[in-house]
């Protein structure tokens, strides 16, 4: 994609965000209107669209939604519950799975960007709600340019045998290690976690003002993109823009998310398999028909696409991790 064609996708984006922001303010960080029936935290490419749905969702009564980061510490309920913040999708789960391990129902619910990383049990079910992808962003003031990179550039790039594109010498980041955006990326790249380069820094994950020098280049949420430069969430997309990869474009011609996009994927609350039962899970997440499913206006405002699989509980592959 070239720097004219940016711009003009950057023309739409802008005016599509004058229109939808209108329609709604960006979501608070943690619930302000005291505790809701179910308590979700985990995930930071999700903790705005869920805020927004919580905020929605049977007049914000029902979920609470924690954002990734902030104060040290969260409280989730009237007595007792104050637990570490969780920061992205592994640590969310891990904290759901505490909660339930101890018997203290501080979490009914765990954001998450990624699937299962173990299916050999059934302890825990990923339902998903909406679509995302991930490409690459750099700053649109380098020399870089975001050229269209390939599965194989990305994978030398992040084991540090490929150091230069373009003549700018590359800075590669990662989100911090629980994110489940540098779980799905790395995958998708085809590096293990022990085969990252040392060459690669950390960051902040969907935090482009991280993105300071002309060679940084970082894995991004499409939909935060999206939401971000849309006045629809905190826009910390500093100076950043987003690539194609193998010749796919993350934005169609309107600014909105490409769901065919190469790197794509579903997006998940998680919660335990045995509290499939629970009418309020089940009314809230279960199923087409259920609450979050049916609010599609709150997650395209968010930058995310409509799932037809949306609520689903049934899939072998989304239960496990315990």
């Amino acid at each position: 994609m070239n720097v004219k064609s940016r711009a003009r996708i950057a023309a739409v984006v802008g005016v599509t965000a004058l229109a939808v922001g209108a329609m709604a303010a960006p979501a608070v960080a943690d619930p302000s209107n005291g505790f809701r029936v179910l308590a979700g935290a985990g995930s930071d490419t999700t903790q705005d669209v869920v805020n927004g749905l919580g905020d929605s969702v049977d007049g914000g009564n029902t979920i609470a939604s924690y954002d990734a980061t902030g104060s040290a510490t969260v409280k989730t309920r009237t007595t007792g519950c104050v637990i570490n913040r969780p920061n992205g999708s592994s640590a969310g789960i891990d904290a759901l799975r505490n909660a339930v391990d101890t018997g203290t129902g501080c979490l009914d619910f765990a954001r998450s960007s990624r699937g299962p990383a173990d299916t050999s049990t059934t302890d825990l079910t990923w339902i998903p709600f909406a679509k995302d992808a991930v490409t690459v962003a750099v700053r649109e003031d380098s020399a870089l340019a975001v050229p269209d990179l390939t599965t194989a550039q990305l994978h030398d790039i992040y084991t540090c045998s490929l150091t230069s594109v373009d003549g700018v010498t590359l800075t590669p980041l990662l989100p911090q290690t629980n994110s489940g955006t540098r779980t799905f990326f790395l995958g998708k790249i085809g590096v293990a976690e022990s085969a990252v380069g040392s060459c690669v820094g950390s960051m902040q994950e969907h935090n482009g003002e991280a993105l300071d020098t002309a060679g940084d280049i970082a894995p991004y949420s499409v939909a935060q993109y999206i939401a971000q430069t849309g006045g629809i969430v905190n826009d910390r997309h500093g100076a950043t823009v987003l690539g194609e990869i193998n010749g796919s474009a993350p934005l169609n011609a309107d600014g909105t998310l490409n769901v065919g996009f190469t790197y794509n994927r579903d997006v998940y609350n998680v919660v335990p398999t045995s509290k499939l039962s629970n009418a309020t899970i089940a009314s809230t997440f279960a199923g087409s028909g259920s609450k979050v499913c049916n609010d599609t206006d709150t997650i395209q405002l968010y930058g995310f696409g409509a799932i037809d699989n949306c609520g689903d509980t049934t899939d072998p592959d989304l239960k496990g991790e315990r």
